[in-house]
Parts: structure tokens; C-alpha cells; sequence
């Protein structure tokens, strides 16, 4: 079985691509089957509310096999929600290139609302939701990711059109004043 899965997402033949917060990644087969651990998986903080949280496929999964993960991640000064992408094999075994994307910050010492969902736009803009992590009042300061819905290109770079490009806040902000979306 699972242990507490979080998020999933459906690769094109029908197979369910699933994270277990403990920090695996499985594949569960239209039979029910369940995959070994995927390798190539970052290290998470398997922690109050953090772990291996959501999975989203490029729009171009067809051709890249590009999978995108959110997790919470250990840094200096505490925990914070990063996204990354990598390529998926053919055998659906291991991810390889995986490079880290985007990073909340701050980080912070509390380890619950993370947030985490990966929502690709028709446009190929990538969404991530942010959890204020226990920071409410932070959510109304548009300097910083807590509590907010970011908009970052593929690759996360920031795109030109984002609200605060150019203006006080983050780049990358595309709404604030969240508690944990």
C-alpha cells in the first residue's frame, strides 16, 4: 500500500504518478499495483505537515517527461516549500536531472502549512500555492512568498507580466494574504 499519500497526478497511458509524504514517489498501475520507491527523489523533511507533497507533469510530458515536485526542505534558519523538476525514465524507475526550481522564502522554524499544490495555466505558467506557515501576519507582506500563490515560467524564471514586477513585493508573487492554500 501508500503510506499518507499527498498528491497525484495521471501519466498519459493511465498509470497514477503518487507522493507518500514520508518522501517516495510510486507509480499505481490501472490494476492497483504499486511501484517500488522511484529513485531520484529529493530529500524532504518528513515533518508536522511537510514531506513529498504535490506532483504535476509538464504540458509537454508527452515529449520531456519532465515531472515537477513540491516538497518541504531544511534549510538554514528552518523549513521552507521548494519545487523542482526532473525527467521521468521510460520504465517509470528513477528521475535524473532533478534541479531544484524555486524556493520559499523565508524559511521558517515551524514545520506545518506548507501548502504545496502545482497548478500548470493554459499559457505553460507553473502556480504553486504557499502556506503562511503559522506567520499570519506575514501574509499581508507582499517582500515575501509566506502566504501567497507565486507564478514562475517552467524553468523559474519570473515572468515579465507577473503583478509586482518592477514594484514592492516578490517577483514572483502572483496573489497574497493567504493562510495556507
Amino acid at each position: 500500500g501508500l503510506e499518507h499519500p499527498w498528491g497525484a497526478t495521471y501519466l498519459p497511458d493511465g498509470t497514477l504518478l503518487v507522493t507518500e509524504r514520508p518522501g517516495r514517489l510510486r507509480l499505481v498501475s490501472t490494476d492497483g499495483a504499486v511501484s517500488d520507491p522511484i529513485d531520484g527523489v529529493p530529500d524532504v523533511l518528513a515533518d508536522g505537515q511537510g514531506g513529498l507533497l504535490d506532483v504535476a507533469l509538464d504540458p509537454d510530458f508527452a515529449n520531456n517527461r519532465t515531472v515537477y515536485l513540491s516538497y518541504s526542505e531544511q534549510r538554514s534558519g528552518g523549513a521552507a516549500t521548494s519545487v523542482g523538476r526532473g525527467r521521468l525514465n521510460e520504465n517509470g524507475s528513477a528521475l535524473s536531472s532533478f534541479e531544484v526550481i524555486f524556493r520559499q522564502e523565508p524559511a521558517v522554524s515551524s514545520r506545518h502549512h506548507f501548502g504545496s499544490r502545482l497548478v500548470f495555466a493554459p499559457d505553460g505558467k507553473l502556480f504553486v500555492t504557499l502556506g503562511e506557515r503559522g506567520k499570519a501576519q506575514q501574509a499581508q507582506d507582499a517582500s515575501n512568498h509566506l502566504g501567497t500563490v507565486v507564478r514562475i515560467n517552467p524553468d523559474g524564471s519570473v515572468p515579465d507580466d507577473n503583478p509586482f514586477v518592477g514594484k514592492d513585493g516578490a517577483d514572483e508573487i502572483w496573489s497574497y494574504g493567504h493562510r495556507n492554500v
